[in-house]
């Protein structure tokens, strides 16, 4: 997973593999089949272990203003750790490639979609509950969060200080409806 995370999909060779699981390349495939299912198989790791901060904060928040606020945070709080990978793999591990890779492409989009959609349903029931206002557009709400948290990440990557991270939630955090 970390192979995969820090250097993309692309960017990482079955060598790369091989070496970071400390198996040889017959194993590796008998066990994954190829290189494609050790990836999924790695964003399935990733979305365990990392995934729970942006979960956590849409179950647990009690407004839907409060959960976003809370999953950037907590998100920019682990995108800008100064060991190990930076950002979220799944935004960053597969944005461009070769043609032959479009498949990989295509399950991390569907993997930011899926998690879009639990952010609108966050969304939908902040306005069951009375905490977003009933005309709030939860589509365009979901998309734009999703986006600044998908931007954290490149930023992140770049070298971001949690501060600077930060100070853009703050500005985020400004479109909320309502104020």
């Amino acid at each position: 997973m970390r192979t995969f995370w820090a250097q993309g999909y692309e960017g990482t060779s079955v060598q790369d593999l091989v070496g970071a699981m400390g198996v040889n390349k017959p194993s590796l495939y008998s066990t994954f089949g190829c290189k494609e299912e050790i990836f999924r198989e790695a964003v399935e790791l990733y979305d365990r272990l990392e995934g729970r901060a942006t979960s956590e904060s849409l179950s647990e928040a009690s407004t839907a203003r409060e959960a976003v606020e809370t999953m950037l945070r907590s998100n920019a709080r682990a995108y800008a750790v100064a060991d190990g990978p930076r950002g979220c793999m799944i935004v960053l591990s597969s944005l461009l490639g070769a043609p032959e890779n479009e498949s990989v492409r295509a399950f991390l989009a569907g993997n930011r979609s899926e998690g879009e959609a639990v952010l609108r349903d966050r969304l939908a029931r902040g306005i069951a509950e009375g905490d977003l206002r009933a005309s709030a557009d939860v589509h365009q709400l979901a998309a734009f969060y999703t986006t600044v948290l998908e931007g954290l990440s490149i930023q992140a990557r770049d070298g971001a200080s949690a501060e600077k991270l930060n100070l853009i939630i703050d500005a985020a955090m400004l479109a909320w409806p309502g104020g």
